[in-house]
């Protein structure tokens, strides 16, 4: 029996060939601890900066500018709690938004119990957040704007550049969680004009428990983790270096080629998307049909509870649902919620993910399991409502 198609690379990606390769010398051999002064040391030593210089150059900056952690959520922690601390002398005001990932909204949440406010703004019914409703969010004690660089559930891609030059016209400092946009659209932090940045190493087919957050120089978050001196003094604890390798070389690969690995897929995107609208009615897209991350396919089918799709292809398809429903009752994502989806179609919603290693063959595969999951479920429903007399 074939393996399910996979269609979660938002979730999570599977370990690159070329990552695990640059990784196994580190693993099996090359065991020294790079903060060593003797010989052992030295080839992790070179290997971690190696890997930094890689991370700098698919975002465009200085290696001394990034530093490891253990994922994209320690990276949104050190980013907020970091940034809030060291400048909460000067104000307790944070400006984010409704649809970001958990590791941005419980981090805010937490610092309101220390006393900061958050303000969430809102987004449209495409997920995008408009750059006047920031503006109009921002007070006088403002100190830190965090607005997510694509959107994990449904691909929307939000204005940066505008919402990071608003902030500096007013002197705050900017954070965007790129998880799920580096190697799928230009992350270059110049363009961006983000003061922080946060990476999550198994969004980019390294592995999980490794990740970055590049922290422009001058801007000087409070340090997340004391101790000794490794990674400037920001992060403390000897370094994990196979996987600092692993993360850097996978760096290295979404630097090459960026639009050819994009394109393909968007081509795998689009050809999920339209085999299930020519084949299915009441299908709706959700996120915006433009500014959307190249492989991000959110689907709403009218009338149809996410949970039962998923179950119904569960051997066939790996996908992630948008709504959990049980028996009297439907918990919507937040990210839905806030684009207003209508719960009639919402309730149905589920996200398809593509990545590189997705195949035309899988995609068809993928399909006809959805589309022979649908129809069973649409005639189970009407036959169920016609014996009860609805």
């Amino acid at each position: 029996m074939a393996h399910p198609v996979y269609l979660d690379y938002n979730g999570t990606t599977p370990h690159a060939p070329e990552v695990i390769e640059a990784m196994r010398p580190f693993i099996e051999t090359q065991f020294g601890n790079p903060s060593s002064t003797h010989w052992y040391g030295i080839r992790p030593r070179k290997a971690v900066e190696e890997a930094r210089k890689q991370v700098a150059a698919l975002l465009n900056c200085r290696s001394h500018e990034v530093f490891f952690t253990s994922g994209g959520t320690e990276s949104n922690n050190h980013a907020i709690k970091g940034m809030a601390n060291a400048l909460g002398n000067k104000g307790r005001h944070i400006i984010t938004t409704a649809i970001e990932h958990p590791a941005v909204l419980e981090v805010c949440r937490h610092l309101e119990i220390r006393g900061f406010e958050t303000t969430c703004v809102g987004v449209d019914q495409a997920g995008k957040v408009n750059v006047d409703d920031i503006c109009n969010a921002i007070r006088k004690d403002t100190i830190l704007i965090s607005v997510m660089h694509a959107n994990n559930e449904v691909g929307t891609i939000q204005p940066i550049p505008e919402i990071s030059a608003l902030a500096r016209k007013h002197g705050i400092a900017m954070h965007t969680d790129a998880a799920q946009s580096m190697g799928k659209i230009p992350t270059d932090v110049q363009v961006l004009g983000v003061d922080l940045l946060s990476i999550a190493g198994h969004k980019l087919y390294a592995p999980k428990g490794i990740g970055a957050l590049f922290v422009r120089q001058g801007v000087f978050p409070e340090k997340f983790c004391h101790g000794a001196s490794q990674e400037r003094g920001y992060r403390a604890g000897t370094e994990n270096v196979p996987w600092m390798v692993g993360l850097g070389r996978a760096c290295e690969l979404a630097a090459q080629n960026p639009g050819h690995t994009a394109n393909h897929m968007k081509s795998m995107r689009d050809r999920l998307h339209k085999g299930l609208a020519d084949q299915l009615d009441d299908v709706r897209l959700n996120g915006h049909p433009d500014d959307r991350l190249p492989n991000t396919l959110s689907l709403s089918f009218k009338g149809v509870e996410a949970n039962r799709i998923l179950e119904e292809i569960g051997l066939e398809v790996a996908a992630s649902p948008g709504a959990a429903c049980h028996s009297d009752t439907v918990s919507l994502s937040h990210v839905l919620e806030a684009m207003k989806i209508p719960l009639e179609w919402a309730k149905g919603t589920i996200r398809l993910s593509t990545g590189r290693m997705t195949t035309p063959e899988e995609i068809d595969r993928a399909v006809e399991a959805i589309v022979r999951a649908v129809e069973a479920i649409v005639r189970a429903v009407t036959h169920l409502r016609g014996a009860s007399g609805v």
